[in-house]
């Protein structure tokens, strides 16, 4: 990867803004839209977990529809820049209506809210964040300015999780609280994402295409590729898979984790309040993981080895974690929880620049850049992931006899919380330090270039 330096410290930080951008609205969603539709507008929790599961399932086909279309696009900002763009407009929309569902029938509600969310999820965020993570390929050639960014984007988006989780119940009430307080802090914060995206698009810039063609006339032009050539690429790159299943498994966790947190804080903790406390344990640590994690990859030689190593210890953490949870120990629960999330930042900080390094993968084997497509395995992760983990939540609080207007749950109910929040997460990292020790594509990318020196 060259060395060459295309970016200036405050491309890097305007360029990271863009998540605080994205996790107002994703996040905010994310983290409360199922205890709105339970505890506000008394939703079943079992028909909105599979509403989100089928709305997801749509997410799988426009990602990859929209990676193509950013691959083809070409105008003054660039092929990324206008769908990250305009695309927010679409965004804070949408969030402000998903937090508007009307007083009506229960079937109209649920049809309003399957329309909203899909249009959120499927169109308008999915354009905004394939575009987003694409400029990481587009505005450095730079291995290590990548993995900066990575790092700088991720920092801003837990500075975001942190401030919805914390303020975001207070900013409800104060807003006067129910559907109406609900609806007003939706358009609050859709409106600083959308200032927060425009910045943050406007502040980088794309490098032209014959910065990446080192041998211009074996490169294949995208407009020649069709789009079933395209998905052929990404399925024939093993690491895209990978990256693919890894983004499943970390937002699978995300969707339950995230989701069933308010339930688990108000009812086994019985306090709500600790929500605030365990964002800041997994903020403060990640922050300080992810500010080393740039130069811990340099040190270690490849994102692989300190991944691995790092992965390997947070599960350790994650294992006294259930410990912790089991005892009711709130302040070894916290510690822990924070040495999960300190050890898990390496992982968070690399992501793009691996599916970057996936991109270059598939550029040495083929000579074709699909870099938009690429970073659809994002997306596609993301959004399929805390789909399926907002719908197993929704399905397994169901299940339990969760009952959002009830003044006291079931034992079965409170249990299953319990399981949603310290045992499923846990054997999830499991699967993602298995995910991991295969994700050799830093080597194979070394491997392919010695083969072309050779020859």
């Amino acid at each position: 990867m060259s060395k060459k330096k295309y970016l200036k410290w405050y491309n890097k930080v305007a360029y990271g803004s863009g998540d605080f951008a994205a996790i107002c609205s994703f996040g905010l969603m994310t983290s409360f839209i199922m205890i709105y539709c339970t505890d506000v507008m008394g939703m079943n929790s079992g028909i909105i977990g599979t509403l989100m599961l089928a709305s997801k399932l749509l997410d799988g086909i426009t990602d990859v529809i929209c990676g193509r279309l950013i691959d083809r696009t070409k105008s003054r900002l660039g092929k990324a820049r206008p769908w990250m763009l305009f695309s927010q407009i679409g965004v804070s929309g949408s969030l402000f209506l998903l937090f508007s569902i009307p007083q009506a029938a229960p079937n109209v509600q649920y049809v309003y809210f399957f329309i909203v969310y899909t249009a959120l999820n499927a169109l308008f965020y999915t354009a905004n964040n394939i575009a987003y993570s694409t400029l990481t390929a587009l505005i450095t050639r730079n291995g290590e300015e990548r993995v900066q960014l990575g790092s700088i984007r991720f920092i801003f988006s837990l500075i975001s999780n942190l401030i919805i989780t914390t303020f975001a119940m207070n900013i409800v009430t104060a807003f006067g609280g129910g559907a109406v307080g609900w609806k007003r802090t939706a358009l609050l914060f859709g409106t600083i994402a959308l200032i927060v995206n425009t910045f943050s698009c406007l502040m980088v810039k794309e490098l032209p295409d014959d910065e990446f063609d080192e041998n211009p006339q074996k490169v294949t032009s995208q407009n020649n590729i069709s789009f079933f050539q395209s998905v052929k690429y990404l399925l024939t790159n093993r690491y895209y898979i990978i990256i693919l299943f890894m983004y499943l498994t970390d937002y699978i966790t995300t969707g339950i984790m995230y989701g069933v947190a308010i339930y688990y804080m108000t009812y086994v903790l019985g306090n709500a309040s600790l929500l605030g406390s365990f964002t800041l344990m997994r903020t403060i640590p990640m922050v300080i993981g992810l500010s080393f994690t740039p130069l811990l990859i340099k040190k270690a030689g490849s994102m692989y080895k300190l991944n691995l190593i790092e992965y390997s210890l947070a599960f350790a953490s994650r294992v006294l974690f259930v410990i912790a949870a089991f005892t009711l120990n709130v302040p070894f629960m916290l510690l822990t929880y924070g040495l999960y999330n300190l050890f898990g930042s390496s992982v968070k900080g690399s992501m793009n620049a691996l599916i970057a390094e996936t991109s270059d993968y598939t550029w040495r084997k083929h000579h074709v850049r699909i870099d938009g497509t690429m970073f659809s395995c994002s997306s596609v992760g993301i959004k399929l992931g805390s789909g399926l983990g907002s719908a197993i939540l929704g399905w397994l609080l169901s299940f339990g006899g969760y009952v959002g207007s009830a003044a006291t749950q079931t034992a079965g109910a409170i249990s299953m919380i319990k399981i949603l929040y310290v045992l499923v997460p846990t054997i999830l990292a499991l699967v993602m330090i298995g995910l991991l020790s295969l994700l050799k594509v830093e080597k194979a990318n070394q491997t392919l270039d010695s083969e072309r020196d050779k020859g």
